[in-house]
């Protein structure tokens, strides 16, 4: 069966993994924003216990990412990890709506985190298996715009829910979700995903029987994967408290309106995230990784920047368009380069995981750095320190991380006075000629 044909045969599976990718953007997180929301507004929590729920989760999340990446790459039944940690989030959801006590939201939270690891590695592991390498820049800038709808989706639902039915309304529509993600996981057919082919293995040996599965060691040697994760690492850490400073910003002085203002900013870079998704995962086929990937670093530095310009709220949310860019750029090309670095090691998952790791170290560390900086300095200098932070994260990852999918071959072609670039590559030939 051609490629072609055989894509063709997986239809059912590819749009259950469009649905999937929908519903799975707003049980991965969990309640967010709504939590420390309704825990202020109808539990009438102190600041302290609510930024003690809140962080449970990240923390969950980051222990969990890496072994939950090693988890994926051995077992077969991805799907069924990917329905039992949704069925988790909504247990986790609904016993936080039935008992708001402290020690209940605590366990709760750290049950959601861990299992929201399991939904990155496992989907990616899925649409290796179902498409191959050759047709993944594709995909996963399919699921991305996908995922970046059903959040924006996601969010006015829950903002109608709050605002209109009841706060704890929004426990109930994330436990809603997590039965939708259960039931269009079970929709991707078994059969139509290789499950070699989704951890990034190849055969060893003729009978296809046995696979090659690279020592983790070898992994942590490789400097293209080490200069891969930093620079991640260095994008998150500039990337991350931005959106959060700008809520303080935005908040400053103001009694009203403020939650209009957050949620615009949310759900305005959403909305760009969706066109540049699947805009990136077309250019990667004519550009390469590295250029695409590049953009995406650019654009920080710029927007730190922006951010000290003005105070209006409308600038501001203009200025968080840009974030956008660089979210959607990093959704598409993060797990393209490590599907690349992986390839026939077998290790793709476990790999997606560390770089899971790296983004939540990074997150974390700028949130810590830059809430320092702004007690000292106030909110500009928070947003120059962290725009100085993204120029080195550009600047190493132009250094330092290699084209790992290169360029599509072009077919030769006669000279023709017409041809685009045939003056520049003559110009080279004179100036090199001895």
């Amino acid at each position: 069966m051609s490629s072609h044909a055989e894509h063709h045969g997986k239809g059912r599976s590819l749009v259950a993994l469009d649905a999937l990718n929908v519903f799975m953007a707003d049980v991965r997180d969990g309640l967010g924003p709504f939590l420390a929301i309704y825990l202020a507004a109808a539990q009438h929590w102190d600041a302290g216990r609510i930024g003690i729920a809140m962080s449970v989760q990240g923390f969950a999340t980051v222990a969990a990412q890496t072994p939950a990446g090693g988890l994926i790459d051995r077992i077969h039944a991805k799907r069924a990890a990917v329905a039992l940690a949704a069925l988790a989030v909504a247990l986790g959801v609904v016993a936080m709506a039935w008992w708001p006590t402290l020690p209940a939201i605590i366990a709760a939270q750290a049950v959601i985190g861990a299992s929201s690891a399991i939904f990155a590695p496992a989907v990616s592991a899925i649409s290796l298996g179902l498409v191959g390498h050759g047709r993944l820049p594709r995909r996963m800038g399919r699921n991305e715009a996908f995922n970046h709808a059903g959040n924006v989706t996601a969010a006015l639902l829950a903002g109608w829910v709050g605002d209109h039915v009841a706060k704890v309304g929004v426990f109930y529509l994330v436990a809603a979700m997590s039965a939708a993600t259960v039931a269009t996981t079970l929709l991707i057919r078994r059969g139509d995903i290789d499950y070699a082919l989704a951890r990034g293995a190849v055969p060893d040996g003729g009978n296809g029987a046995s696979f090659r599965i690279a020592s983790i060691g070898a992994l942590l040697r490789d400097r293209r994967i080490a200069a891969f994760i930093l620079a991640v690492s260095l994008f998150h850490f500039a990337n991350a408290a931005m959106l959060p400073l700008v809520g303080q910003k935005l908040t400053d002085g103001k009694t009203r309106g403020v939650a209009s203002d957050m949620a615009a900013c949310i759900i305005a870079a959403q909305v760009v995230m969706v066109p540049v998704a699947l805009a990136s995962s077309r250019l990667i086929e004519s550009w390469g990784r590295k250029p695409v990937f590049l953009i995406g670093f650019a654009v920080l530095p710029i927007r730190g920047l922006l951010y000290t310009l003005g105070t209006h709220p409308y600038f501001l949310v203009a200025v968080q368009l840009l974030d956008g860019i660089g979210a959607g750029i990093f959704g598409v090309v993060g797990v393209l380069v490590i599907a690349d670095l992986t390839k026939g090691t077998g290790r793709f998952n476990l790999m997606q995981g560390v770089l899971a790791t790296a983004v939540g170290i990074g997150a974390s560390l700028s949130n810590l750095m830059t809430g320092f900086v702004v007690r000292a300095r106030g909110f500009d200098a928070g947003f120059l320190a962290l725009s100085a932070i993204a120029a080195l994260a550009l600047l190493f990852s132009w250094w330092a991380v290699p084209e790992t999918g290169g360029v599509p071959r072009r077919e030769p072609s006669t000279c023709r006075p017409e041809e685009p670039g045939m003056a520049r590559r003559l110009a080279r030939e004179i100036v090199s000629a001895p």
